[in-house]
């Protein structure tokens, strides 16, 4: 459906363009865009290495798991039905770090393999657990408190001022990490997590 919209609007502003005679302009956006798009891309490797880099090594040197003790208490109220060993909660730490962050796209690993680690302990695997849904809600909805890659492309656009986002950001990702675990709650009421 959403695909559709797209099209439509596409065409739209492409027969409105036409049937005004500015085709050429849309013509050159649509270049200066793509143009743009690929050497914002480029920027960013250099920021998601860096992350993802040091979330490994993260990993590897056991910060995660030390983490994962740290805000056990509050993980196992979110995702009671895990065992305190499970290596869901590593993912979901490291998932939850990077969101933290502002870095989605480095974040997206760590989703992926935390929601196959917690299909794995899912007792009914063509169902999506609670757990799992708990996690979906926290993921999409996870507070960020330095959106470090809009401040990236902000300062590639030439802000004056790139991390005036700051405070509206973590607003924003606060107020809506709280209603997607108050939905969470009171959907899940009476089930086992």
């Amino acid at each position: 459906m959403v695909n559709l919209i797209w099209l439509i609007l596409l065409a739209g502003g492409i027969l409105v363009a036409a049937v005004t005679g500015r085709i050429d302009t849309v013509t050159a956006s649509a270049l200066k865009a793509a143009e743009m798009g690929v050497e914002v891309a480029f920027e960013l490797i250099g920021v998601m290495s860096l992350w993802l880099g040091l979330m490994r090594l993260a990993e590897e040197a056991g910060l995660v798991q030390g983490i994962a003790r740290l805000f056990g208490p509050a993980l196992r109220l979110l995702f009671p039905s895990l065992k305190p060993d499970s290596p869901a909660l590593g993912a979901i730490i490291m998932n939850l770090s990077a969101n933290l962050l502002g870095l989605g796209n480095a974040a997206t690993p760590f989703g992926l393999k935390a929601m196959q680690e917690l299909q794995k302990e899912n007792p009914e695997p063509e169902v999506a657990s609670p757990a799992m849904c708990t996690f979906l809600a926290l993921n999409t909805s996870a507070i960020t408190l330095v959106p470090a890659t809009i401040i990236a492309v902000r300062l590639k656009a030439q802000s004056a001022h790139p991390t005036e986002i700051i405070g509206p950001t973590i607003f924003a990702t606060g107020c809506a990490m709280t209603a997607a675990m108050i939905a969470d709650r009171f959907f899940r009421r009476g089930q086992k997590s």
